[in-house]
């Protein structure tokens, strides 16, 4: 092969591997409050008021979303596609303190995490 059709065929390739090589996640540990999406953007809560509220909202059909200390929002989703029942999976935990294990993906400034593994914080904190 001549060099010039080396280096067509090696852009080639790095230009159909770039869009696989952004969608793979990375596996995180996350801590956080499960608080309903709203909160989080309108209100701008730093955690849920109680957890009979995030769960009267998640209930209503909000999504519930993991808030950070730092502020950094994690949207839960599905490896699945069509992805269901994210909210269904942090409702017992709404308005509590978690800790979360997963595949974190980010696009744009967005992040999400496909949950592995959640359950109570050590430190037990909750909302109210």
């Amino acid at each position: 092969m001549k060099k010039l059709e080396i280096e067509i065929l090696i852009l080639t390739s790095t230009i159909v591997a770039a869009p696989t090589a952004l969608a793979q996640g990375k596996l995180t540990t996350v801590k956080g409050y499960v608080i309903d999406s709203a909160c989080a953007f309108v209100k701008d809560l730093k955690k849920p008021i109680s957890s009979e509220c995030a769960v009267a909202c998640a209930k209503a059909g909000s999504p519930l979303v993991i808030l950070t200390d730092n502020g950094v929002i994690y949207w839960p989703i599905s490896a699945q596609v069509p992805a269901t029942g994210q909210n269904e999976r942090l409702l017992p935990f709404a308005g509590q303190r978690v800790v979360v294990s997963g595949m974190v993906y980010q696009k744009g400034g967005s992040r999400a995490i496909v949950i592995n593994k959640i359950e109570r914080s050590a430190d037990g904190a909750r909302a109210g």
